[in-house]
């Protein structure tokens, strides 16, 4: 085949280290600008994004010429380091090592896009750990319960 044609959609969620609730409503939306300039400067394609004080939701059509790993570290190396410069936090901001990424096929992109985008209405009821265990066991996913603190 002479062309390579992919369809690739991650959603990722990541946390704040020891979940501290430092992403404030004041300066939330240019840290979601931040690392959607980063995602698209390494040719990916934000289509959603959204964060609570403790964690951070991304949707993203993926190009297959870079691995997730490598865009995550990017990522989340990048925004603590442009947070730390702009002294936004009253401590040193950082991620969490890891991360969750789920595969989402073409028809679940508009649901995906609106659970990222209501995410102060879903966390009135459900805790950061029992969303991404819910994400987790949805996928098939194994675990270790003692990770998801």
């Amino acid at each position: 085949m002479p062309n390579t044609y992919t369809q690739i959609h991650i959603h990722c969620i990541f946390a704040v280290k020891y979940r501290l609730a430092l992403i404030a409503k004041e300066w939330k939306d240019r840290l979601h600008q931040y690392i959607t300039g980063i995602v698209q400067n390494h040719e990916h394609k934000m289509i959603s994004i959204n964060s609570m004080p403790d964690h951070l939701h991304m949707l993203f059509g993926m190009r297959p010429t870079q691995s997730l790993s490598n865009l995550m570290q990017i990522v989340k190396g990048d925004s603590s380091e442009w947070l730390n410069d702009q002294k936004i936090t009253p401590v040193t901001f950082r991620w969490q090592e890891g991360y969750g990424a789920f595969s989402i096929g073409v028809s679940g992109i508009d649901d995906t896009t609106k659970y990222i985008q209501n995410q102060a209405e879903h966390h009135r009821n459900v805790t950061f750990k029992e969303e991404l265990e819910t994400f987790l066991k949805k996928h098939a996913m194994e675990y270790v319960e003692q990770d998801l603190d």
